[in-house]
């Protein structure tokens, strides 16, 4: 029998190889820009766009399979801004990214008879243009460039101007300004420790901006199938070229015709950053590898003790009993002290989270999570014959929840009832996500789970005797006082495991380390089209189950894996970083990417870098520019040296300066998050954003803008106390000094720069409310008085605002916005709203560029006594003491 299957398999397997080897020959010997493409016949006007079928327009190429005969195509001027173009398989429904993953934006007021941008095309071969039309250039060009659409390849590709700026298709460790010449980037999301330069990571962001000197654009391909963009320069003409392994083509063009009119147009297609709780923006403190609760109480004691404020504790895998999704190990991690340590906390006013991740281990009758999946008929992804899927992770064999399938939110949401009830559980404040690729060790191609579970030795064991039962709490209650419905697709995929063509995924197979491609859904979707929206899928169904716990308060959900449009809902923290000077140096690069393009405002790096051991001036920097990044979270892995704030003493001093202007600066930064909230305003920016006709911004990606007037201008260098720091030509104060810098567009040389410090700089023409001082929570700083420092610009001018809630909740009843309007010497502060700010007032104002002492100064009309101003003739700024209740409007004029 056997060797009658033998003879059977031979000539079925010879015949394979031979198809196989034509395929490679013919992919390697046809050039793809030789195609036929498309004609574009049957052209007809639907709402505010129109319509038209794309007939082959010659022999087909059948490159990386065989070629659509006819497809489908639809242009509809959504908005006056932005295009939308799809094109698909008229005869089958092919895999598109699911409504229910990715709302498609509802309103559109477009008419294609007065746009800001055109679609244009040539029927024969087709192809199409985006134009600008106040300015008639050209956005996106595919003349010369045939489509090509098969089964498991799609290709669309544009000339480019020479050197263009391009910025985005994320993530990556690649510079911010993408190298324009042979760079590959590939969308396919993975665990990538290290995240090494030039791979792909964690998330997929298939958007980019160009920008020029004319403007900036955007493109945004709502695709989750792998895919490489692939940008090119070769005899001086530079491309930019799709290569997309299923799925469809769903592009928006976006018109800008600014930066921040570009994120704000995307933040309408992708959706709009959700609203962080206040404490959000706080310190948090991190590691793998605290042993048992007292470790991690010992570690919220020592921030006390060196007087660096701490708002937010976290936990790793550390807690859980062998590594096992919603358990407690009840030695190292008794219930019982972990309720005391998380209420301890609350008291203080500090918060608490945990991780949870994805993968459940397969335990039966030791994982409640497990059995209760199994009762409910198995919520978890499956083979293709049926059975449950099998990976490898830190518990050992594992399963993982089918987002897609309709039981899945009810059981996440009451396994996070039942662990984190606040009356019998560990009452979290918000929730970590990792592994959510979703990463699995078993290599491929994985036959035997169980064995490799053993050969790995997973579940790791504990390595240090339990605590005493009968230890008490180092921490205390008090804190220091400073001063749609899916169905089946057919995909006509020929081979989901090894497709034809491959994109430069960094591991050898896109199953590798993750769900095996072929993995089906419960709706009949499989992995190879849904890999990218697993982490996305999973960080919705954590913040719905958390919203569940605490109905009507925000969420607090950081994620490692995203697709687009995870921002209106998570935060995104970097990855598993090294403790490096490049790392360092890299994360600005990956925060612009994140909060500037992508939407996903709340992120951040691992400050002093997750893997290796950090140094003492490392973390010291790191830890002040950690302090104008959203997300701020000091965090290692368990190997390292410990590196919290306190380990060296530059670092806490580092850390307590960096703290000290965040804090203050923080209702600055909750104002551009609300802001950002309202209509997809970056928080943090790069200079081009604000200075689009500089040249020379174009490529900074070691400066930034923390709102929309904060210079940062860390130090990037080790054992150096300088920085070279580019000012455009623009006026620019020292936050702490005052003194004047008046840019002109080129570099200046910063020296003797301590390493507790950091450069940081205001933009002329802002007006900021600064709390007077830092507190060691943020419910503390709260309670805190304001003062406002006017920056004006060089016209004598400078506006701002301060928008206050009460920080926690999704729907405000009451809301206080104030304004802030400086011109010809005279200062207006108007308010509105009736939210409580109990007796806050405004204790100052400081007008900086002041050249002399002002010979009067009135409030409200009123000469105020000379004793109530001083002026300091080093830094050219005069404070005034008004002393006005913050619910007030009132005028302050000096001559």
């Amino acid at each position: 029998m056997r060797l009658e299957k033998r003879a059977l398999i031979l000539p079925l397997l010879s015949s394979v190889i031979a198809n196989v080897g034509i395929v490679l020959a013919q992919n390697a010997t046809v050039n793809v820009d030789a195609c036929p493409g498309y004609n574009a016949t049957n052209v007809s006007n639907v709402r505010n766009g129109f319509k038209a079928d794309l007939v082959l327009a010659g022999k087909a190429c059948n490159v990386y399979g065989k070629d659509y005969e006819r497809l489908s195509l639809t242009v509809t001027y959504e908005t006056d801004n932005r295009i939308h173009m799809k094109i698909v398989d008229p005869s089958n429904s092919r895999y598109e990214v699911p409504e229910s993953v990715f709302p498609r934006p509802k309103s559109w007021d477009g008419n294609r008879d007065s746009p800001n941008i055109n679609f244009r095309y040539t029927k024969a071969p087709f192809s199409f243009t985006i134009t600008r039309k106040s300015t008639n250039e050209v956005l996106f060009n595919t003349t010369g460039y045939p489509l090509v659409f098969e089964p498991q390849y799609l290709r669309v590709k544009t000339s480019l101007p020479t050197n263009a700026n391009i910025y985005g298709l994320g993530e990556h460790t690649n510079s911010f300004r993408l190298p324009s010449d042979n760079t590959v980037r590939t969308l396919w999301n993975r665990d990538a420790y290290g995240v090494p330069n030039g791979t792909n990571l964690y998330s997929d962001h298939p958007v980019y901006f160009e920008h020029r000197t004319t403007g900036t654009h955007g493109v945004f391909l709502l695709n989750s199938n792998g895919m490489d963009v692939k940008l090119q320069t070769v005899n001086g003409g530079t491309s930019l070229e799709y290569n997309v392994i299923g799925g469809i083509l769903d592009f928006y063009f976006l018109a800008g015709p600014g930066p921040v009119d570009v994120a704000k147009q995307y933040a309408a297609v992708a959706g709009l950053p959700a609203e962080i709780p206040y404490w959000g923006l706080g310190l948090h403190q991190c590691r793998w590898g605290y042993k048992d609760y007292y470790e991690v109480a010992q570690v919220v004691a020592n921030y006390s003790a060196a007087n660096i404020p701490l708002e937010t504790m976290w936990t790793d895998i550390d807690y859980m009993y062998e590594r096992l999704v919603f358990t407690n190990d009840p030695q190292y991690f008794p219930l019982a002290k972990m309720r005391e340590l998380v209420s301890d906390l609350h008291a203080r006013g500090q918060q608490y989270i945990m991780m949870v991740d994805p993968a459940v281990g397969v335990k039966p009758g030791v994982s409640g999570a497990y059995d209760r999946g199994q009762a409910l008929g198995g919520v978890w992804m499956k083979n293709p014959d049926g059975s449950d899927f099998h990976g490898l992770v830190w518990p050992g064999v594992t399963v993982w929840p089918d987002w897609f399938n309709p039981k899945t939110p009810t059981y996440w949401e009451n396994e996070f009832r039942l662990f984190f009830d606040p009356a019998t559980g560990i009452d979290i404040d918000g929730a970590w996500i990792d592994m959510n690729e979703p990463a699995s060790f078993c290599m491929y191609p994985c036959s035997d789970p169980s064995a490799e579970a053993t050969s790995q030795g997973l579940p790791p064991s504990r390595t240090s005797p339990p605590p005493a039962s009968t230890l008490s709490l180092p921490i205390g209650t008090s804190v220091p006082s400073l001063t749609s419905n899916l169905l089946k697709r057919d995909n006509m995929y020929t081979n989901v495991l090894n497709p034809p063509y491959a994109i430069h995924h960094a591991a050898d197979n896109l199953s590798a380390r993750t769900a095996f491609t072929n993995v089906i859904h419960s709706n009949g979707l499989i992995e190879y089209d849904t890999h990218n929206l697993f982490g996305t899928m999973m960080s919705s169904a954590t913040r719905d189950a958390m919203a569940k716990r605490r109905p009507g308060l925000r969420t607090f959900i950081i994620t490692r894996s995203t697709f687009a449009g995870a921002g209106a809902k998570v935060g995104k923290w970097l990855g598993d970083n090294l403790s490096t000077w490049w790392h360092y140096r890299n994360s600005i690069a990956g925060m612009l990417n994140f909060a500037a393009l992508f939407q996903v405002p709340e992120v951040g790096s691992d400050v002093c870098g997750f893997g290796d051991n950090t140094t003492e001036t490392l973390c010291a920097r790191w830890a002040t520019l950690g302090a104008f990044n959203p997300f701020y979270r000091n965090h290692n892995a368990d190997a390292p040296i410990p590196q919290e704030f306190y380990r060296w003493p530059t670092v806490a001093q580092a850390a307590r300066n960096a703290i000290d202007m965040r804090y203050r600066l923080l209702d600055y930064f909750y104002t551009a998050f609300h802001q950002a909230h309202l209509d997809g305003t970056p928080v943090l920016q790069p200079l081009w954003f604000q200075y689009p006709k500089d040249t020379n911004t174009y490529g900074i990606d070691l400066q930034f803008l923390f709102g929309e007037s904060i210079l940062v201008s860390p130090v990037t260098q080790e054992n150096v106390t300088s920085v070279s720091v580019y000012f455009p030509n623009d006026i620019f104060y020292d936050f702490k000094s005052y003194a004047i810098t008046n840019g002109v567009g080129a570099t200046v040389d910063l020296s003797n720069i301590d390493y507790t410090e950091i450069p940081v700089h205001i933009r002329g023409g802002v007006v900021l409310p600064l709390r007077v001082s830092s507190a060691y929570t943020t419910k503390q700083l709260r309670k805190k008085d304001f003062e406002l420092v006017v920056a004006p610009d060089r016209s004598g001018k400078a506006s701002g605002s301060l928008y206050i809630d009460d920080g926690v909740s999704i729907t405000q009843a009451k809301t206080y916005t104030a304004r802030y309007s400086y011109s010809g010497k005279q200062l207006r502060v108007s308010t509105k709203g009736s939210f409580d700010v109990g007796g806050l007032k405004y204790r100052t104002v400081k007008v900086l560029g002041v050249q002399s002492a002002p010979s009067s100064v009135s409030l409200n009309g009123h000469t105020l006594a000379s004793s109530a101003i001083a002026y300091n003739s080093t830094s050219h700024s005069v404070a005034v003491n008004v002393t006005q209740p913050l619910t007030s409007s009132f005028t302050l004029k000096w001559t």
